[in-house]
């Protein structure tokens, strides 16, 4: 398991970047850097499953692990799903974390990932370009 960080500055307040992140309409378009069309099942509340999905009905399923509104998110991956199937992983301490600090006029997203070498090309590829599309989102908010 590696632990992967990705950070970046965003002129926009907590509040604005955590409705960024979550909100439905928002959540697809800044997932759109993984697969266009993407979007989430479920609630986000500790201890709840939340299904990640793209059109096809494939994608993974994890566990709320933390929840602090316009601070920290943090799911705990449990699985694959394929055709709606859910099967699944021993991916031990497979965790995605979303951290918010706010300093001065700005706030630092960062996202901490503990992968297996499996997925981690993949996120290098694809986490950067997701990032920017929160900050494009989050800084231009009608």
């Amino acid at each position: 398991m590696e632990t992967l960080e990705y950070q970046i500055k965003i002129n926009a307040q907590p509040e604005e970047i955590w409705t960024v992140l979550w909100s439905d309409i928002s959540y697809q378009q800044w997932t759109s850097a993984f697969t266009k069309g993407s979007f989430y099942e479920g609630t986000l509340e500790e201890g709840t499953t939340v299904k990640f999905l793209d059109p096809k009905n494939n994608g993974m399923y994890s566990r709320v692990e933390k929840h602090s509104p316009n601070k920290e998110m943090r799911f705990l991956h449990l699985g694959e799903i394929f055709d709606g199937v859910e099967t699944p992983q021993d991916w031990g301490n497979a965790t995605e974390s979303y951290l918010l600090q706010e300093v001065e006029d700005e706030t630092i997203l960062t996202v901490k990932i503990n992968t297996s070498e499996e997925f981690k090309s993949f996120f290098e590829e694809k986490f950067p370009n997701a990032l920017k599309n929160v900050k494009h989102l989050s800084e231009n908010m009608l």
